[in-house]
């Protein structure tokens, strides 16, 4: 089974092309994905590497963790699989906190 690998803190400038010619290096890349933004095509600065060896897949990501690539960085760990979220999360002032009171708000 493939496993699929996070990677975060790329420069806005990397390309699928450039995740798949790294990790390439390493071992066989089935499948690579930057998130981009759906409003402007701007990327998000993360991606994702499916690669179908797990042998390669931890060695890539032990290898590229904190490697430079474009100047930046690389945070490389093994995707966590998606979760279905609750009321809230994943949104800015979600969670069920009353508004303005994480910034110090009074009720009136």
């Amino acid at each position: 089974m493939a496993k699929k690998i996070y990677v975060g803190n790329l420069s806005y400038d990397v390309t699928e092309d450039d995740l798949r010619e790294t990790f390439g290096k390493i071992g066989e890349v089935q499948s690579v994905k930057v998130i981009k933004d759906e409003v402007t095509g701007r990327s998000k600065g993360f991606g994702f590497v499916e690669m179908p060896s797990d042998e390669d897949a931890e060695r890539a990501i032990s290898t590229l963790d904190g490697q430079s690539l474009m100047n930046r960085p690389l945070k490389v760990s093994e995707a966590r699989p998606l979760t279905e979220r609750g009321r809230g999360e994943g949104r800015p002032g979600g969670g069920g906190r009353p508004f303005g009171r994480e910034r110090g708000g009074r009720f009136r």
